[in-house]
């Protein structure tokens, strides 16, 4: 399949990365963005957007991917802090009285609540009844102290923030990013997609025993309990589902375009979606070592994940979305065929090469 899109002409070398990437999915294709100088100079994508491969990927193809929808919950809450509707250092319970751990709002902005597992099983349609899992959540001890260690919520970040939403604000998650975040910037990404976005939407292909064994290799015990209760969050009899695709499931299941992804990032750094000051908050790190969860070090500010470099969120599959400060740019990168983020870190380096920027250390 060709690669279609546009690249400035500085940037024909991302344009060539990409191509490669492409030629090499196999299943279906990819998307990606970037925004540099306050414009876009990236937006191409390519490939097929159903498992069959009988029809192309196109300008508004939408692709869920993954947690890179986790701060788009996030900045929701954060809008409710900034009308001083939401209060950061306040008990959940002020907003949520039903909920068992003793944790504050910043505690599950910054993934530091603790509650990241169900103890008892619970089935596929959980996902499918907002109130049904909140109510779990709500009952559910947390995995250690709130605000003494922290552990990415896999599956339950976008109901815990989406249920302190509602709670405060009277509308659904899904409903608040469309009428307060993404439709006002023009963004393409939502979250419980309607017939006519379904339409749009890319089938995921690649998730295989093969790649969540891959996935779960080397991680900690909570992470299998994390990320596998209920089921099906991995499943492409789930997730290419017409079923799932309408719900609302903020912690992985918005869907959107790579173009949107990038964009979000932008108008974040451009001061469109959060006030300057909040901002600065969110992406300073609030809690950083070792991730409970996941295994390996990182830092969280409230819903983004930090580093030296900048802030964004990856998500399981090879998607990304994120801006580097330091680089003056921001990207997104959303792909049907699930895999490892060499993509994404290759397509990142050509365009920072043609910034004339070092590599990301």
């Amino acid at each position: 399949m060709d690669v279609r899109g546009f690249a400035d002409a500085r940037f024909a070398p991302v344009r060539d990365c990409f191509a490669g990437i492409i030629g090499r999915q196999s299943g279906t294709g990819a998307a990606f963005a970037a925004w540099c100088d306050g414009r876009r100079v990236v937006d191409l994508w390519g490939g097929y957007a159903d498992q069959g491969r009988s029809r192309a990927w196109q300008q508004d193809s939408l692709v869920q991917p993954y947690s890179v929808s986790k701060p788009f919950a996030a900045v929701c809450a954060l809008r409710l802090v900034q009308a001083a509707r939401l209060d950061l250092d306040a008990p959940v319970q002020r907003y949520w009285p039903e909920f068992r751990a003793q944790a504050t709002v910043r505690h599950v902005l910054s993934h530091q609540a603790g509650v990241v597992v169900l103890d008892r099983p619970a089935p596929t349609e959980a996902f499918y009844d907002w109130d049904r899992l909140c109510g779990l959540l709500a009952a559910q001890e947390p995995s250690w102290p709130p605000g003494t260690a922290h552990g990415e919520s896999a599956l339950f970040y976008g109901h815990l923030v989406g249920e302190l939403v509602r709670r405060v604000d009277g509308r659904g998650l899904g409903r608040f990013l469309r009428e307060e975040v993404c439709g006002p910037s023009g963004l393409d990404f939502a979250c419980g997609l309607s017939p006519a976005e379904q339409a749009r939407a890319v089938d995921l292909t690649g998730l295989d025993d093969a790649f969540r064994a891959a996935n779960a290799e080397g991680r900690p015990a909570l992470y299998r309990r994390a990320s596998g209760n209920p089921p099906g969050a991995q499943d492409p009899a789930v997730v290419n589902g017409a079923r799932w695709r309408a719900a609302e499931v903020p912690a992985v299941n918005g869907h959107g375009t790579a173009r949107a992804v990038a964009e979000f990032y932008h108008a974040l750094a451009a001061g469109r979606v959060l006030s300057p000051d909040l901002l600065a908050e969110a992406v300073t790190p609030q809690s950083s070592g070792t991730d409970r969860v996941f295994g390996h070090d990182n830092a969280w500010g409230l819903g983004f994940g930090v580093g030296d470099d900048g802030y964004g969120m990856g998500g399981i599959g090879g998607n990304y979305g994120g801006t580097s400060t330091a680089g003056g740019y921001s990207i997104g990168f959303v792909t049907g065929t699930v895999g490892g983020y060499d993509r994404v870190d290759a397509l990142e380096a050509a365009l920072r090469d043609c910034l004339g920027l070092p590599p990301v250390s």
